[in-house]
């Protein structure tokens, strides 16, 4: 479908405007693994993500004609500020259709880059449907996010890099939503090195490649829900599809809790930020996943736009994944001493309280009665045990939450 020189050519077109982005060993994921893990860091490319190589290609690759008419795309985020930076740069017009829930510093990042942005619909299939209905009527070219042959040559430039930058590279993982990413790095890397092999990693609940797979033709998810919003898809592309079925050796699925607890060890281990979707090859590694032992792996951090208080939660939802993190909730006696008898348990194991609330009014709380719930921090799952092991023995009746 692809051949190398169209991978070169889009290298051509992308110099002097992207950046070759660093390869870097990790220590601390190489020690949770039985491989040598290289993180190929996307979350610090311009605009903050991958896309920009696909949508900025494709750009570069339209007709005098077709930069005259413009360029209009439908995307929740990252795709968005790809092609709003390629239109500025082409200095075309664009227009970016995205939902009406799209978060506001996506939105505003989209349009600082010069793009007009238009609101609308619940979500990005009313959004797209919109951007095909203005495309219609304006003649502007349709930069599709994933199923684009130019996009997945800008996309696999990825590949190229990766293998001057780790030659003896023996796997690439690389996250699957729409496909045009893990299509563009199979079809680069086995076009330089036959022998490597190429794995996917979709978030459970969208796992629409792996699905269509499994059934030999595409499929459309009744729904995609997934923290992971840069690999929300419902469908993958009918191109994507084909190279994925040819080239792409292992297709793997991690839960949303992996990816929280993956999402928070690049941040506390590796300082780095990462979003839901490239941090679904990191959930692989910390949970065993991947099919091979004492291999050169590389895996493709894709981006790096998270807004800063879904972060927040992010985190939160990964110290509780981790064990780090716990909610206490019992009912005691109302008489005095209780508490600092709870309180003691927790001085003793040394765990931190970060949050206390102590109530004798409530639906659930009998007269003589106190309701107590704590938010402690702690080591690990086996400190948690600990704790509830010796309130129970106390004679406590804890629920967690």
């Amino acid at each position: 479908m692809l051949t190398i020189q169209d991978f070169l050519a889009a290298r051509h077109n992308l110099q002097q405007v992207i950046h070759c982005t660093p390869l870097d060993y990790s220590k601390t994921f190489s020690s949770l693994s039985h491989n040598e893990i290289y993180l190929k860091l996307e979350n610090l490319q311009k605009t903050g993500s991958f896309k920009i190589r696909g949508a900025f290609h494709k750009i570069a690759s339209l007709s005098d004609e077709e930069k005259k008419r413009g360029v209009i795309a439908a995307s929740a985020g990252n795709h968005a500020q790809g092609v709003a930076f390629g239109a500025a740069h082409a200095g075309i017009p664009c227009i970016i259709v995205m939902p009406e829930s799209a978060p506001l510093t996506k939105v505003e990042a989209t349009s600082d880059y010069g793009a007009q942005v238009i609101l609308y619909g619940k979500n990005y299939d009313e959004a797209y449907a919109k951007a095909l209905e203005i495309q219609r009527e304006r003649g502007m070219t349709f930069v599709h996010a994933f199923n684009d042959r130019a996009v997945m040559a800008g996309q696999g430039t990825i590949a190229l890099e990766i293998l001057e930058q780790l030659p003896d590279c023996d796997v690439i993982v690389t996250p699957i939503g729409g496909g045009g990413l893990v299509a563009g790095v199979a079809m680069a890397a086995k076009l330089m090195k036959p022998d490597i092999m190429i794995v996917g990693v979709e978030a459970s609940g969208a796992a629409c490649m792996k699905e269509s797979l499994d059934n030999k033709q595409i499929v459309t998810l009744e729904q995609a829900v997934t923290i992971a919003d840069g690999i929300c898809v419902r469908t993958p592309g009918d191109l994507t599809f084909q190279v994925t079925r040819d080239f792409v050796d292992h297709i793997i699925t991690v839960e949303e809790e992996e990816i929280a607890r993956a999402m928070l060890m690049a941040l506390e281990r590796n300082k780095m930020v990462v979003e839901g979707a490239g941090a679904t090859g990191l959930a692989a590694v910390i949970y065993d996943k991947l099919p091979v032992k004492g291999k050169k792996i590389c895996v493709l951090l894709s981006g790096g736009n998270v807004d800063v208080n879904f972060l927040s939660r992010i985190i939160e939802r990964g110290l509780v994944e981790s064990g780090r993190y716990l909610r206490i909730n019992t009912t005691v006696p109302d008489k005095p001493g209780v508490l600092q008898d709870i309180l003691k348990i927790f001085g003793d194991e040394r765990a931190n309280i970060i949050g206390i609330q102590h109530h004798r009014m409530g639906s659930r709380v009998m007269l003589g009665q106190a309701e107590i719930e704590v938010d402690i921090e702690t080591r690990d799952h086996a400190h948690q045990e600990r704790i509830l092991g010796r309130l129970q023995d106390a004679g406590f009746s804890v629920v967690t939450r």
